[in-house]
């Protein structure tokens, strides 16, 4: 009993400063996370141009960041930021760790959940629910749409071209993308901004997972793209199209209203009769069968 006793004064005596340091933890975090602490913190920013070679005058100075962290407030409802320039309906919902830039604007009853950022001058529509980490810039999204996990809308298009020294040049995109009313759009798909004209998606079209939409793609209203489809630039849609799974359709194509195409099948022309398509190149769809059932006797 007296060793236990003795192993025992031992352990607190050489871990005195253990101790304080674990019952300083709690009073750190909760310093850390207090609103008033919080922007005390981070607002005082530490001068390294004397030792940063190189670099001197390229860092901003501690005044210009501290009045750009003010433009940010925490909003009343979720708990995230926003810019003082943004206009949020007071029903909105913006969670912890989201944000919203300056001139954006979002509709009443919108949710924006943690870890998405709205960009400047981007524009929600009512009753529409931004998931996790979804990145929305130079675009406006409508009413009652569903943005799922990891989306990215308004992003720069693939467009390059060869200068006269040889060089790869970016083509400018400068435009936007619009997302229309009642649209659903799957996690981790990308909608990439116009150059020549806007991208747009018409009301009420279904987007599943993993699908790419490049610059300058129109798509028509009640249009349904199933995973892993891939929209190259420029390409035009009509209404009431389906496109399965690994569609692949090349740039500049026009695709007419009711038309369907078979997963898998890759279209590299225009499209101008409504039906059923499948295959590589796409071709209708009983030309297709045959062309299946042929390729299978000559293996035989």
């Amino acid at each position: 009993m007296a060793i236990h006793l003795k192993r025992l004064a031992n352990i607190i005596c050489l871990s005195n400063s253990i101790i304080y340091r674990k019952s300083y933890i709690p009073h750190i975090l909760y310093s850390a996370l207090s609103p008033g602490r919080f922007e005390s913190r981070f607002t005082c920013h530490h001068d390294f141009s004397a030792s940063s070679a190189g670099v001197i005058g390229l860092l901003p100075s501690d005044r210009e960041v501290a009045s750009d962290y003010h433009e940010f407030l925490q909003w009343h409802k979720g708990g995230g930021m926003f810019h003082k320039l943004a206009r949020i309906d007071p029903t909105a919902c913006i969670d912890f760790g989201a944000i919203v830039h300056a001139g954006s604007i979002v509709g009443g009853d919108v949710h924006v959940s943690s870890g998405a950022v709205v960009g400047p001058n981007v524009t929600i529509g009512p009753s529409t629910k931004i998931g996790y980490n979804v990145a929305l810039a130079n675009c406006t999204i409508g009413d009652s749409c569903i943005i799922h996990h990891g989306v990215c809308i308004g992003q720069d298009g693939f467009g390059f071209f060869l200068d006269e020294d040889g060089s790869m040049v970016k083509k400018p995109q400068a435009l936007k993308a619009h997302i229309g009313n009642n649209v659903e759009i799957g996690a981790n798909s990308c909608i990439d901004r116009g150059s020549w004209r806007d991208t747009m998606i018409g009301d009420h079209s279904k987007i599943d997972n993993l699908v790419q939409i490049g610059h300058n793609v129109v798509i028509g209203k009640c249009c349904m793209l199933c995973g892993q489809v891939g929209i190259a630039g420029s390409v035009t849609i009509g209404d009431y199209v389906t496109l399965g799974g690994r569609v692949g359709i090349r740039d500049h194509v026009t695709i007419v209203s009711k038309v369907r195409l078979a997963a898998a099948s890759c279209v590299t022309k225009d499209i101008t009769k409504p039906g059923d398509y499948g295959g590589f190149p796409a071709v209708p769809i009983r030309e297709w069968r045959r062309q299946v059932a042929s390729r299978c006797q000559t293996f035989k």
